[in-house]
């Protein structure tokens, strides 16, 4: 449980919210102090940042309630929820206002970019603030890849929804914190605001663009996905055995990042030294001693084999 609570990805949350809020307020400061298209937009980006932060954390509290008549399996399932508003209101949000902000400085490209040096040096500090961020989530992802996969394939197989919003969310923030410095060094070097504005609609966009890749993997952990492959192996194994003419069929599904449901179907061969329960309760067992850091629910049934059944 200690291992779990080391590795459940919610520390590189509070560090990216600590970050955010630094970071937001001296944007607001550059803002006020140069009227940059681009810094306006990057001062939305850490607002919708810390939101994204507060409601993970909300969701990892309800994740964590009992479970009750109502929901008997728990609230594991609410991360992923919670993960899926970011995603929805506040990524895709943040980047539609910051659109529109910056498509109103291009179509009246009269504004200018006061105090530019001020602006970069807010920049290059909010890189220093984000890239720390992103540094705790680098080690976050690396206590839960225990398996050692590259880096977004891990992303895409992972179970802990948080992880890849914060990854994502720093990721996003470093890049759209080089295209404003970008967009402000060179309305600087040839005094054309559109620059700035086009590094704003490039952060906005990025922001919708994250927005349309968190919402389709946190669709598909809400519907309902299977364990990884490593964890099926490790599931499958104590299924060999003497006893067992067959397995049926295994279903999985995640309930949580580390909640797991396990359905079974096996039949037994004629002559038995063990009774079935006994040999039911060895399975359960070993699938639990072989996923330490998962909580899992398992139901075997004993029937017999039929090619003819419909499912």
């Amino acid at each position: 449980m200690a291992e779990e609570k080391k590795s459940s990805g919610m520390f590189a949350v509070l560090a990216a919210l600590g970050a955010n809020v630094l970071v937001a307020i001296s944007k607001f400061i550059g803002f006020g102090l140069s009227g940059s298209a681009a810094m306006l937009n990057e001062s939305i980006h850490s607002v919708v940042d810390c939101g994204n932060q507060i409601l993970l954390l909300f969701g990892d509290r309800r994740s964590r309630q009992a479970s009750s008549n109502l929901h008997q399996f728990g609230e594991a399932r609410a991360k992923y929820f919670f993960s899926m508003i970011v995603a929805t209101f506040l990524f895709f949000g943040g980047g539609v206002i910051g659109v529109m902000e910056a498509y109103d400085k291009l179509v009246h490209p009269a504004h200018s970019v006061e105090n530019p040096w001020i602006v970069i040096g807010i920049l290059l500090i909010g890189m220093l603030i984000e890239g720390s961020s992103l540094r705790v989530a680098f080690k976050e992802i690396a206590e839960l890849n225990t398996e050692k996969l590259p880096i977004f394939k891990f992303l895409h197989e992972s179970r802990h929804s948080e992880i890849l919003v914060i990854f994502a969310e720093d990721l996003c923030a470093i890049i759209g914190l080089i295209l404003a410095l970008l967009g402000t060094a060179l309305t600087m070097i040839t005094g054309n605001p559109m620059f700035d504005a086009i590094s704003g609609l490039m952060i906005g966009l990025l922001l919708m663009a994250a927005a349309i890749f968190l919402t389709r993997e946190f669709y598909s952990l809400i519907v309902g996905e299977r364990v990884t492959d490593s964890d099926l192996v490790k599931i499958l194994r104590p299924f060999e055995r003497s006893e067992i003419e067959r397995v049926i069929n295994v279903r999985t599904v995640h309930l949580g990042p580390t909640e797991i449901l396990i359905a079974a179907k096996i039949d037994l061969v004629n002559e038995l030294v063990l009774e079935d329960y006994e040999i039911v309760n060895q399975i359960e067992a070993e699938i639990r001693r072989s996923l330490p850091d998962k909580k899992c629910y398992i139901y075997i049934e004993i029937d017999e084999f039929d090619e003819h059944y419909q499912r």
